[in-house]
């Protein structure tokens, strides 16, 4: 073989080792997801209704759901109740005393004031008697106790008659007033944990999954229904840290879904500062030993809105 020869093999040679040894495009591995949203239980109590299966599709404010009421309805009851009475309650300080209750102080106010006269007189009748010793002195004593007493209760029944014609203090009808708001604020607490019994989607979506089934009992703010929502799905990747520097927001991205040959085209719409681990599912070769940064791609086109959650994706950034 000549030289001219064994150069031409070398250079095929070469042509066919070097694409072997180039370096893949920096990438990041991951998987379709969907913005996921709980909806949590309002209270401790029995399910009593499932009106809906797991990847049925709903409208916002359509029926998921439904607790025993029996408990949470007599609670609102009661608050209901509570806030009734405090409204009256109120309301009777804002009327003020009856005029019945004025025309009583008045009568009492009299009949001290009469004793009050009786006791005084008697006590005047009996004080010369005394001076003359005519009479035991303790009698005397007792006379003048008895006249002051009388004029005392004479004092406080007047003082009874002023307060009622005066009416009821505005710090009394401030306190009523208080009062009524925070059992109406009860109520209202009550009444809204009432309607959350019924639970409804709070987005259109796609039920993901139901943790409970009919009969359980879950326990406060333990979720019942969790729906994917959102238009279309986007890429949850892990971006290397040797490209982290390259990837921020806004970012145009090329998504390889697998199954699909074409690549969609993204932007990157978050990634996170902290680093972490890389999950199993990402490690590609030596980046198994790297820290990685969660992204999120959001995909155009309507062919990204057919796509289901879950499927694994592979991301290079750039134009």
């Amino acid at each position: 073989m000549g030289l001219k020869s064994l150069i031409l093999v070398a250079a095929a040679l070469l042509a066919m080792v070097l694409p072997g040894c180039s370096e893949p495009p920096p990438q990041a591995l991951g998987t379709l997801e969907y913005d996921r949203i709980a909806v949590p239980a309002p209270v401790a109590e029995r399910i009593v209704a499932i009106d809906v299966r797991e990847g049925e599709e709903v409208a916002a404010g359509q029926a998921l759901l439904r607790l025993e009421s029996t408990r949470v309805a007599a609670t609102t009851q009661a608050a209901q109740a509570q806030a009734q009475r405090q409204s009256a309650a109120l309301a009777e300080l804002e009327a003020g005393p009856r005029s019945e209750r004025i025309a009583q102080a008045r009568a009492q106010l009299a009949a001290a004031r009469a004793q009050a006269r009786d006791a005084q007189a008697y006590y005047a009748r009996l004080q010369p008697l005394g001076a003359r010793q005519l009479v035991a002195a303790a009698d005397v004593d007792r006379a003048r106790a008895a006249a002051g007493n009388a004029r005392a209760q004479a004092s406080a029944a007047q003082s009874a008659l002023d307060e009622l014609e005066h009416g009821t203090r505005s710090e009394q009808i401030a306190q009523g007033e208080s009062a009524l708001r925070a059992s109406q604020a009860q109520a209202t607490a009550e009444q809204a944990t009432l309607a959350k019994l019924s639970l409804v989607a709070p987005r259109a979506g796609i039920v993901d999954s139901l943790p409970y089934r009919l009969g359980d009992q879950a326990p406060v703010g333990a979720p019942l229904a969790i729906l994917l929502v959102g238009d279309a799905p986007h890429a949850r990747v892990y971006v290397p840290e040797p490209i982290r520097a390259d990837v921020r927001v806004g970012s145009a991205a090329r998504v390889f879904v697998e199954g699909r040959e074409a690549a969609l085209a993204g932007k990157v719409r978050m990634i996170r500062s902290e680093p972490s681990f890389t999950p199993y599912y990402a490690l590609v070769g030596k980046d198994a030993a790297r820290l990685s940064y969660l992204a999120e791609i959001a995909l155009d086109g309507e062919d990204a809105r057919q796509l289901p959650a879950g499927l694994p994706v592979r991301v290079e950034f750039g134009p």
